[in-house]
């Protein structure tokens, strides 16, 4: 967002994000849905604190078919991810909302599909030891920023989803609230 030449301060929301969840799964709510309604819940959160501010909330879900991975604990689950993975393609989830006043303004989820390529069980142990703990802060257990990108052979979609917010349609509507030049 800085490069984007957007002036901001970053502030965490003081949400339960597995506890908002749970519900959902619970429901059959698809991956589009989780990631909105948690980008929603942090955007109005933050809101609900600096009510004058226009609040940027986001979040990304990643599935397969219709499993909704989360966060690897442990480099046994990373490892256990990779290997899931391999091969196939999934997809990032990528929402976001703007809220101001408490009050929820825009939403917006964008997807980008990723195809990893057919990993050994010998690779993905060498790539997870070169990596480290670096694994267990992304929900796929790779950082396609840096040598996760060597897992995959296909991507379809913009490097901003996938990072996990969506940058053009964020731009757009900005202009289109006069809040940055259009």
């Amino acid at each position: 967002m800085q490069n984007a030449g957007l002036h901001f301060q970053a502030i965490a929301a003081n949400i339960d994000e597995r506890a908002i969840e749970a519900p959902l799964e619970q429901d059959g709510a698809g991956p589009d849905a989780v990631a909105l309604v948690l980008a929603k819940a942090k955007a109005k959160e933050v809101s609900d604190r600096f009510p004058d501010s226009l609040v940027i909330g986001s979040d990304q879900t990643m599935s397969l078919g219709d499993e909704v991975f989360h966060k690897p604990k442990t480099m046994a689950d990373a490892e256990n991810h990779l290997r899931t993975l391999s091969g196939k393609t999934h997809r990032l989830n990528s929402a976001i909302a703007l809220a101001r006043n408490g009050d929820i303004i825009w939403e917006h989820v964008s997807h980008a599909e990723l195809t990893m390529r057919d990993l050994s069980s010998d690779f993905i142990h060498r790539h997870l030891s070169r990596v480290g703990d670096k694994a267990l802060s992304s929900v796929g257990a790779y950082q396609l920023e840096a040598e996760g990108i060597q897992l995959f052979s296909k991507i379809d979609g913009d490097y901003f989803t996938i990072v996990g917010l969506p940058m053009l349609p964020l731009l757009q509507q900005l202009r289109e609230l006069g809040v940055i030049d259009g």
